[in-house]
């Protein structure tokens, strides 16, 4: 499966559950054959069982997201977020991911949102992709955007 964004994270900004500017956005890393339910698959509680275990570098619950920049892209009649880059490095064993989820570490049920930890999208990696020890793997160029 190609890029995605589940149905519900679209529902959530139009709610205005979601706050791009100040909320915690995380990155996981999910295992190898791994495919993404934009139906299905609303909040870190979904797809938990397939993200990669805590070893060879990764931690379990992932990698918070620094420099979010949010802007309109006229050119292409949308918004885009941006977040820096994320990166892990093997050590003690190999890293195999298929791809890459974001989620917003700041939403919850509790304060009237739909979704705890709501998933923001799925990153597809184009196959398996395999960081030998002391090799990184970088999620470059991380973005969002709603057209």
């Amino acid at each position: 499966m190609a890029n995605a964004v589940p149905n519900s994270y679209k529902v959530m900004l139009q709610k205005g559950q979601i706050a791009g500017l100040t909320d915690t956005f995380k990155i996981i890393l999910m295992q190898a054959g791994f495919v993404f339910n934009n139906d299905t698959h609303h909040a870190y509680a979904d797809v938990l069982a397939s993200e990669l275990s805590t070893g060879n570098g990764y931690t379990a619950g992932g990698a918070t997201l620094s420099g979010v920049v949010i802007a309109v892209n006229n050119t292409d009649d949308r918004s885009d977020m941006t977040w820096n880059n994320a990166q892990w490095t093997a050590t003690g064993g190999n890293l195999a991911t298929s791809g890459a989820i974001i989620y917003n570490d700041s939403t919850s049920t509790g304060v009237g949102d739909d979704y705890t930890d709501a998933i923001v999208s799925y990153k597809a990696a184009g196959g398996t992709i395999t960081a030998a020890d002391g090799t990184p793997i970088t999620v470059s160029t991380i973005k969002e955007t709603i057209s």
